[in-house]
């Protein structure tokens, strides 16, 4: 065997998510218009657009509240049409919310595994895995980048940016494959979002697809591995880290010509960003 064939070769991203031409109509107004848009295992893509552009409707198909008129969704590249949340949390998509709820006065812990105890026996002698589920709280809380936390503490006692993470934490250690975060639009302070950044790193780590709506282009830059950038419900930009720098997406972020001119020079440069 030849030392060129015996190489190891990367391997390639693929498909976690698939968009393909998903339109979403309220009344006769298209909120989503011709959606396309593949969204990789492995890899951050971050939707990017002023109110009104159609991030939130995106958001809202991919986690089951909100179904689709035309076009596909396709899940590791077989379409699904979710009729709930549940739907989407069971083929293994989940989203963060940007108002997310806890239960305050419950522990840690047991926010972590709420509805999901793990026990120890057999029935009838059952019963809770407390010290179990301690453990693998604080696991997965490391795991994301939130270290020395006492599972006991209630849940009250964590920071925004903790809670946050606590809800990407879950969603690795119960097996999700993708997850939609939906950050507030109101600003954060630093040490919040290079928290929850530290959890957003962690998952993309764990290769799963990770999409993220943002309304900081730097952040985004700083984040992210492609850019979907949505205008008034359709695609204006489709790009990669690799097609602009954090004050070209900034400068995009505003719309207008030059978005358009960008747009249209580097779709003649690669076809396939148009069919994407």
């Amino acid at each position: 065997m030849s030392t060129a064939s015996s190489a190891v070769q990367p391997v390639a991203p693929t498909p976690g998510l698939e968009m393909r031409g998903l339109t979403v109509r309220h009344g006769n107004v298209a909120a989503l218009a011709r959606v396309s848009a593949t969204l990789m295992a492995g890899e951050i893509t971050c939707i990017l657009g002023e109110n009104g552009s159609g991030k939130s409707t995106v958001v809202a198909v991919l986690s089951g509240l909100l179904r689709h008129d035309e076009g596909q969704l396709l899940v590791d590249g077989q379409p699904v049409r979710f009729r709930s949340p549940r739907q989407a949390r069971d083929v293994g998509i989940a989203t963060v919310w940007p108002d997310l709820a806890v239960a305050p006065l419950l522990s840690v812990w047991r926010n972590f595994f709420l509805g999901a105890e793990p026990t120890r026996g057999v029935w009838p002698l059952r019963r809770l895995d407390v010290d179990g589920a301690r453990e693998a709280t604080v696991r997965a809380m490391a795991r994301v980048g939130v270290t020395g936390l006492d599972p006991d503490q209630p849940a009250s006692a964590l920071q925004a940016g903790e809670r946050q993470s606590l809800a990407v934490a879950r969603a690795l250690h119960f097996g999700a494959r993708a997850l939609i975060i939906d950050e507030p639009e109101t600003p954060v302070t630093v040490a919040r979002q290079t928290l929850f950044g530290q959890a957003i790193l962690a998952a993309r780590a764990q290769g799963l697809a990770v999409v993220v709506v943002t309304n900081n282009p730097r952040y985004a830059h700083l984040i992210g591995d492609r850019f979907l950038l949505l205008a008034h419900g359709h695609v204006a930009g489709n790009l990669t880290r690799d097609d602009v720098d954090a004050d070209i997406l900034t400068a995009l972020m505003a719309g207008g010509e030059r978005l358009n001119t960008l747009t249209d020079a580097l779709t003649a440069l690669h076809p396939e960003l148009g069919n994407r």
